[in-house]
């Protein structure tokens, strides 16, 4: 017996071709991997997504995803304390890029190496969010370029001197001897746990 498509079974089927294709199949494709007989059928879902928002044309006709392809459902809050009984219930749905990005076009992703900022709760291998231009408080993490090397640390003012602190107690304070360009503060940190 032939499944019955869905909307939502459509899109995770795109979807899926996406992520291990790097890029949104042809009409051609979509016949196949919708397991349907012609292009009309590919180009009435193709409608459907659209309509949905789901799916959104360039400036050239080209398909590509909206955010709201790659949301999440967030379905509640949970305590880190004593459990709740409250049961699941779907509250919304979440694009992490939303939440994690405020400024898209001044954002950048950077892959941690090192242990300097493991106080702070950000471990090698994690990824983290730099927005660029952003002018840094007192406290805040940056990626710094002093004299001539790149390095995450915290921003701290001694005065009138800026200096640069680890989150880990076996790294020096380093004040800047000829030269300090901030790269961006660091808005958030994305570690994936499970391969």
């Amino acid at each position: 017996m032939k499944e019955k498509r869905t909307i939502q079974s459509v899109q995770k089927l795109i979807v899926a071709f996406f992520r291990a294709s790097r890029r949104m199949p042809s009409y051609a494709e979509m016949i196949d991997i919708l397991g349907v007989r012609s292009k009309s059928v590919v180009n009435f879902w193709i409608n459907k997504l659209i309509d949905a928002g789901i799916l959104e044309k360039d400036g050239k006709g080209r398909l590509t995803f909206t955010k709201r392809a790659f949301a999440v459902p967030k379905v509640g809050s949970v305590q880190a304390g004593f459990p709740s009984p409250e049961e699941e219930s779907l509250c919304d749905i979440m694009s992490m890029d939303e939440y994690l990005v405020t400024k898209p076009d001044a954002s950048f992703l950077l892959q941690v190496s090192g242990d300097s900022m493991i106080g702070e709760g950000i471990l090698e291998g994690d990824l983290v969010i730099v927005e660029k231009g952003r002018q840094p408080k007192n406290g805040d993490v940056v990626i710094a370029e002093v004299d001539g090397e790149w390095t995450m640390k915290y921003f701290k003012r001694q005065g009138k001197q800026i200096v640069l602190e680890a989150a880990n107690p076996k790294y020096p304070l380093i004040k800047p001897k000829t030269e300090l360009r901030l790269g961006g503060v660091v808005t958030a940190v994305i570690r994936k746990y499970h391969q």
